[in-house]
């Protein structure tokens, strides 16, 4: 079971690391292309921004959120999009500060909400603290455009087990985006944290099993790098074709990122 207390906690400080990096920014650096083709910094806090909205209207009120997202089903990231235009229109200054709000407001009410009630979200009800998993999770992925742009090495730390997680839950999502049946046997995660712990997820006997570094892991659920640029390694062929679909997301996977995209940086 996911302790809510602590992955507020991580949550809170995943969003208050990536607030650091672009507090200092001069406002024409907002417009600087991300690896996510169209997006800006400015759109990667915007779609940020919008996603802990929604967010903390699900813990908050949920009939208002169900308002909300009602049209919103059968093209949510249609609608993701769409809801960008409000937030692109507004300066740096205050993209930033409606994102401090809009988070703060979201995380507050994740954190007041009772941990065993599910509140709604997109396809189905989801455990607060579950949620705050995927608002890491989604910090991680924009978050890491971001540092991209910028040109800024990502410091690795231990909330990543969250992202891990979640990642684990919703394995799904790869198959699903591409129409695919996904396969009746389980898979087992075991991955590599930070501090140097290792995070199991999954039945221990299982044939179909995924290793690496946890930060490795959490770059190719996001599709935020190649899966031939890390160290995650696949026994299986279930396993091995995972690691070509896996996302961490719902909705359609996007081009994802070439193979070796990023090594003259890590060069």
């Amino acid at each position: 079971m996911i302790g809510l207390k602590e992955v507020i906690a991580d949550l809170t400080a995943e969003c208050d690391e990536l607030d650091a990096l672009v507090a200092g920014l001069d406002d024409s650096r907002w417009d600087t292309e991300t690896p996510a083709p169209g997006w800006t910094i400015r759109h990667q806090i915007g779609h940020l921004s919008f996603v802990f909205r929604i967010a903390g209207l699900a813990a908050s009120e949920p009939e208002t959120f169900k308002a909300v997202t009602s049209g919103a089903g059968a093209d949510f990231n249609g609608a993701v999009n769409a809801a960008l235009a409000e937030y692109l229109r507004l300066t740096p200054t205050e993209l930033l500060d409606r994102w401090r709000k809009e988070r703060g407001a979201c995380i507050e009410a994740l954190a007041a909400a009772p941990p065993e009630r599910p509140v709604p979200w997109l396809v189905r009800p989801l455990p607060p603290a579950v949620l705050a998993c995927a608002g890491l999770m989604e910090t991680f992925a924009h978050g890491q455009d971001v540092r991209d742009a910028l040109g800024v090495t990502r410091t690795a730390h231990d909330r990543l087990r969250h992202v891990c997680g979640f990642a684990a839950l919703t394995w799904e999502f790869g198959y699903q985006a591409r129409g695919l049946t996904p396969p009746a046997t389980a898979f087992r995660y075991e991955l590599t944290g930070p501090s140097g712990e290792t995070w199991a997820f999954g039945p221990e006997d299982a044939e179909q099993r995924i290793t690496g570094p946890a930060l490795d892991f959490c770059l190719l659920v996001t599709r935020r790098r190649h899966r031939d640029d890390l160290a995650v390694t696949a026994t299986g062929t279930d396993a091995d074709q995972w690691l070509d679909i896996a996302q961490a997301y719902r909705g359609p996977a996007g081009p994802g990122r070439r193979p070796g995209q990023f090594a003259a940086r890590q060069a």
